[in-house]
């Protein structure tokens, strides 16, 4: 865009032209001419009307430019200079053997359905659920550093919290049930999700545990006393709930695969008590439906503040103008006095 920085005083324009036009066409008699610079009686009064025209023509020229370049005619780029604010995260997710049991849809009823169902990737056991809204969830926060924390009997540091997203899936998919076992131990997990996240200097701290089953290994901490740490840390904690009524464990026999009922239940007061004391949330996430939602409304709620702040970038042509305006003036002024000599 092109502005003024002072349109005021274009309004000069109108008398500046008038005047111009009149210096241009007013019929001025010399006193006398010298007759050493003509080239010739006969040629001498065309050639004197036409340099006589250019002169001013020069000097109007010079003057109409130089009101102008008073104006200081610029050209703007507008700029953003967006800032992002991230958040840092760490995930905890649950690894025990229990991972693999399957949430099955209530229209499935038959052993036949759900193999088919599992084998086509209609239906897929907790922790495969999981990975995949754990997923899109990385991928649709870039700015955020996260972290991956799998657990059993302990917690294991799988990523620090980075911005390699990349890297940080990969190890992501690389996690299978009952990998590193098939107790379920929460605090130490958490203790040490705490520690890392206590150590960044991010404004927010969020930590967020994914388990579907109860505590039942002994640490120095409980989780709950984990949770008052975090929440002296100023660590956010969301607890995740996974699992449903309707559960089914795989289970190799003669070589096929069956399906036994699943009881195993995670514990729903600890995962509240946990979230009320960091300031955080409890979800449940019954099935694959359940963890999309949750996972969605998580990134509601951790949203990553911009800052957008603007300025314009100027190129200033008012100099430029204003030397033109210079140069016509000199050649104006060379021509007048050098074929146009008159004596008063």
């Amino acid at each position: 865009m092109t502005l003024f920085a002072y349109p005021w005083m274009l309004t000069l324009l109108l008398p500046m032209a008038l005047l111009c036009c009149y210096w241009m066409w007013r019929k001025k008699q010399p006193g006398l001419v010298v007759p050493t610079v003509a080239y010739g009686t006969a040629r001498r009064g065309g050639r004197r009307m036409r340099v006589g025209f250019f002169t001013a023509l020069f000097f109007s020229s010079a003057l109409l430019l130089g009101t102008v370049a008073l104006a200081r005619p610029r050209l703007g780029n507008e700029k953003l200079v967006v800032r992002s604010q991230g958040i840092d995260m760490i995930m905890v997710l649950d690894l025990s053997g229990s991972m693999n049991a399957v949430d099955v849809p209530r229209n499935i009823t038959t052993n036949q359905a759900l193999r088919a169902a599992l084998e086509s990737g209609q239906v897929k056991n907790r922790l495969e659920v999981a990975k995949d809204e754990l997923r899109k969830f990385i991928t649709e926060r870039p700015n955020d550093r996260i972290g991956l924390i799998g657990f059993a009997e302990y917690g294991f540091n799988l990523a620090p919290p980075t911005l390699d997203h990349d890297w940080l899936i990969q190890n992501l998919e690389m996690l299978t049930p009952g990998m590193i076992g098939d107790a379920t131990g929460i605090a130490s997990p958490v203790a040490s999700a705490i520690r890392r996240l206590a150590e960044s200097s991010a404004p927010r701290r969020v930590l967020v545990l994914f388990t579907d089953g109860s505590n039942n290994v002994a640490h120095r901490l409980t989780p709950l006393q984990t949770a008052e740490l975090a929440k002296e840390k100023n660590v956010i904690i969301y607890t995740v709930g996974i699992g449903s009524g309707n559960a089914y464990m795989p289970q190799e026999f003669l070589g096929k695969t069956r399906f036994a009922p699943y009881r195993g239940e995670f514990d729903e007061k600890l995962l509240r008590e946990m979230a009320a004391k960091a300031d955080g949330r409890y979800f449940h996430a019954a099935d694959a439906e359940g963890m999309h939602t949750v996972m969605q409304e998580i990134n509601q709620l951790e949203k990553t503040s911009f800052e957008q702040p603007k300025y314009v970038e100027y190129r200033e042509f008012g100099p430029l103008l204003a030397g033109i305006a210079a140069i016509l003036l000199v050649i104006g002024t060379v021509v007048r006095t050098s074929r146009e000599l008159t004596l008063p």
